[in-house]
């Protein structure tokens, strides 16, 4: 029987390697009609009350107005009209989020803000076939919860007011 020859480490530096740790998203949350979606953080720059809104005459449905936000004019849009939900009438004292997208001031009405949450791209899931083809065409990727779901809105999509607003995204069922 021949000895086996003995097998030394010839560096120091070798170490076991973890896989890479998942990739972690921040994302903003608010509620229209009582169902929480998600904004990018880093395009989220206040909260605030809108205490008045000037119609704009031929605007699209979505748009609600215009709002002076600290001595700046913002477009206001209302994130319940742009998913195609009921709308809640009164637009006095609204809440709404400051958000920047290409170089443009938009006040976003929500019914409420949530928190700041933290997804991983283990969380993300295919977008359920349940959701509107309003819905999907504004949404950019779908997060798994402990209860329910999380859809986080495409700010390109959802500020688009040509008239695309039913084309749905299909890579989003069948993304990889």
């Amino acid at each position: 029987m021949s000895s086996l020859p003995e097998l030394t480490r010839t560096s120091s530096n070798l170490r076991a390697s973890a896989p890479p740790p998942p990739r972690e998203r921040d994302i903003f949350t608010v509620i229209a009609a009582g169902e929480k979606l998600g904004l990018p953080v880093e395009c989220v720059h206040t909260i605030f009350r809108i205490s008045r809104i000037t119609p704009v005459p031929s605007g699209p449905r979505e748009v609600v107005g215009l709002a002076n936000l600290r001595g700046k004019i913002v477009t206001v849009a209302s994130l319940r009209r742009r998913l195609g939900l009921q709308d809640r009438g009164n637009h006095a004292s609204s809440l709404a989020i400051g958000i920047e997208h290409l170089g443009e001031s938009i006040a976003l009405m929500v019914d409420e803000v949530g928190d700041v949450m933290t997804v991983t791209e283990a969380d993300r899931i295919l977008a359920p076939p349940h959701l509107t083809s309003a819905r999907l065409g504004v949404t950019s990727s779908v997060y798994r919860l402990e209860q329910g779901i999380l859809s986080v809105l495409d700010l390109s999509a959802l500020f688009d007011f040509s008239g695309a607003e039913g084309r749905a995204k299909s890579h989003l069922r069948h993304q990889e």
